[in-house]
């Protein structure tokens, strides 16, 4: 399993902008081989959020970034006066997975 996190901190007050635009996005996610899930988090810190993929293996990730689904998905709208500072993204390489009856 290989999880990407991408780190945002929204400006105080554009929150609710920050959500709709990911509530009305379309992610093309589906389409994807080796894609599992995806949730957008949001942190107790003001303005914090992360959103968070999980994907088959890294292999299954690098081939959606160089794929015709990330264009259009990154293609949609601007984040441009909503974001504090440029998004940052964390990678990680599962080590240990459990889940509930197994």
């Amino acid at each position: 399993m290989f999880i990407a996190m991408n780190n945002f901190k929204v400006v105080a007050g554009r929150e609710a902008d920050f959500e709709n635009q990911w509530k009305n996005r379309e992610s093309y996610l589906q389409e994807v081989p080796g894609f599992v899930e995806f949730a957008l988090l949001k942190g107790d810190a003001a303005g914090e959020y992360v959103s968070h993929s999980v994907w088959q293996s890294r292999a299954a990730f690098d081939a959606w970034t160089k794929s015709e689904s990330f264009v259009k998905g990154h293609r949609q709208g601007s984040l441009s006066g909503v974001l504090e500072t440029h998004p940052f993204v964390k990678l990680f390489e599962s080590v240990i997975v459990e889940k509930k009856g197994g």
